[in-house]
């Protein structure tokens, strides 16, 4: 298993590592952190707390460029968004290469305020190694 996944790193490392278009960190200090929106339909929404796991927290870093995340933070740590909650209830094993591929309510399934946005704080870009 863990050689399966270093031969997964390494092959997406090489790839460029590039990042989800339909993904994205909002109101932190740096690219590397901050609130998880994601782009369905051609709206931006945020991601509900629910379950809201390191394992989650690393799949987003990861399509995101980075090698893992420090940290999956809860009550919209990096402060409320807007719009629809797209996520709920997202379970990753931590294999996946998109939060989308994760197990969830459904797009746009949820019972979540903005208070309850999903946040992670990334380490380790790709491309900086």
């Amino acid at each position: 298993m863990t050689i399966l996944i270093v031969i997964y790193v390494m092959a997406w490392a090489l790839s460029g590592g590039q990042a989800y278009a339909g993904l994205r960190l909002v109101g932190g200090s740096s690219s590397a952190e901050g609130r998880v929106e994601v782009l369905h339909n051609g709206v931006w929404g945020t991601v509900c707390d629910d379950y809201w796991g390191i394992n989650d927290a690393n799949v987003v870093c990861r399509e995101l460029g980075y090698f893992f995340a420090k940290s999956a933070l809860k009550m919209a740590h990096f402060g409320q968004g807007v719009g629809p909650t797209w996520l709920d209830d997202v379970a990753c094993v931590g294999s996946e290469s998109s939060i989308s591929d994760c197990s969830h309510a459904g797009w746009g399934v949820e019972n979540c305020a903005h208070s309850e946005d999903a946040s992670v704080i990334c380490s380790g870009k790709f491309n900086e190694v």
